[in-house]
């Protein structure tokens, strides 16, 4: 496949030029098909068939083994989940917090990575706020905020900037000062190479409704094997025998797993690494890489990560418009861009996206 055959599978496309997968993706058909065929078939021959738990159940693990696969992980490491979000609260419910406890996040992280932590406020656990400049962390001041932590959170890419984090280096410091660590990797899946044993952080989460291109709902969890914690949430998919007197969790990551959910995203998700490595990792970052560039390259100064873009996530100033304003204007012209809490607005350059369009862009700009 290449990246105008799969422009043509996506039928969003269709209505104009899209630079928004760092919020949410469009699915191409055969992940749309995937979707809607799990669901069919779950709804309508499992229910006489092999029964709509085991159906469900084979679903589950297919995907379990297909991320597992495609993070670099072990199938025992790798628990599904429906978001980021989803994930991060998990942990940070699970973790058994003590008063005085330190979680150390950036002040740039998503919503999903900072209320989960204000939420554990009234057990006496202190948030420290790294600052950052221009989406790059102090190596200095990230080993003095992390020096007493217990939990350390970042984003393996920066949503804001589009900066690619050292993940290894800041997991390895933090691992120092015997803190374990917690990464953020949406911005990562879809976009770029990911190797979750390489990064040894203790928990990696993320979801695959971004540049992944695949459905709502289907997200990971990656436990590393040798970490204890369990889970505050135990239902029928946590334990290794749900009628027995004495239940016993699970012993891998599946034990963060809980019960029914749906199908249908777990197999658009397998669809989507499928339709990722047909197209594979090299060629959509030299993609994303080139056209990126030509964006940032056209912005000039109003660029507000690095001029050499290192992801496809493009920050820039609005200018002289109201962020929310030039978004609404853009998207009057079919140019699909988003605005950020900071008043700066963004766009999301993807494989799928063309030099037309991102000229377009700017002589909209």
């Amino acid at each position: 496949m290449t990246p105008e055959e799969l422009r043509a599978s996506i039928p969003a496309l269709d209505d104009g030029a899209y630079f928004n997968a760092g919020a949410s993706g469009p699915s191409p058909r055969s992940v749309l098909d995937a979707t809607c065929a799990a669901v069919r078939g779950h709804e309508t021959d499992a229910p006489t068939g092999d029964g709509c738990y085991p159906v469900a159940f084979e679903a589950f693990e297919d995907c379990r083994e297909r991320f597992a696969e495609f993070l670099g992980a072990s199938t025992d490491e790798l628990a599904l989940t429906h978001s980021t979000a989803d994930g991060i609260a998990r942990i940070a419910a699970s973790i058994d917090w003590e008063p005085g406890d330190v979680v150390v996040r950036t002040d740039l992280e998503h919503s999903a990575g900072i209320l989960p932590w204000w939420n554990l406020r009234e057990q006496g656990v202190e948030v420290r706020v790294l600052e950052t400049e221009a989406g790059r962390v102090d190596r200095q001041a990230y080993e003095r905020a992390v020096s007493d932590a217990r939990l350390v959170c970042f984003n393996s890419i920066t949503w804001t900037h589009g900066t690619k984090w050292p993940v290894a280096d800041l997991v390895e410091t933090a691992h120092d000062h015997g803190a374990e660590v917690l990464v953020d990797a949406v911005q990562s899946v879809g976009q770029t190479d990911l190797d979750c044993t390489a990064w040894n952080a203790e928990y990696v989460v993320g979801a695959c409704h971004k540049w992944l291109l695949g459905p709502w709902g289907a997200g990971f969890l990656v436990v590393r094997e040798d970490v204890t914690t369990d889970p505050v949430q135990v239902g029928y998919r946590s334990v290794v025998d749900p009628s027995s007197p004495d239940p016993e969790l699970k012993r891998g990551a599946a034990r963060f797993e809980v019960g029914t959910t749906n199908v249908g995203p777990y197999a658009g998700a397998v669809a989507a690494m499928d339709l990722h490595d047909e197209l594979g990792t090299d060629r959509i970052e030299r993609r994303i890489h080139d056209l990126a560039a030509r964006l940032a390259d056209g912005l000039g100064e109003r660029v507000l990560g690095p001029a050499d873009p290192e992801t496809g996530l493009v920050a820039f100033s609005p200018d002289d418009e109201d962020s929310e304003a030039l978004v609404e204007r853009l998207a009057a012209e079919d140019l699909y861009i988003r605005a950020l809490p900071s008043g700066a607005v963004r766009a999301s350059v993807h494989a799928y996206n063309t030099r037309e369009e991102v000229d377009a862009l700017l002589a909209a700009l």
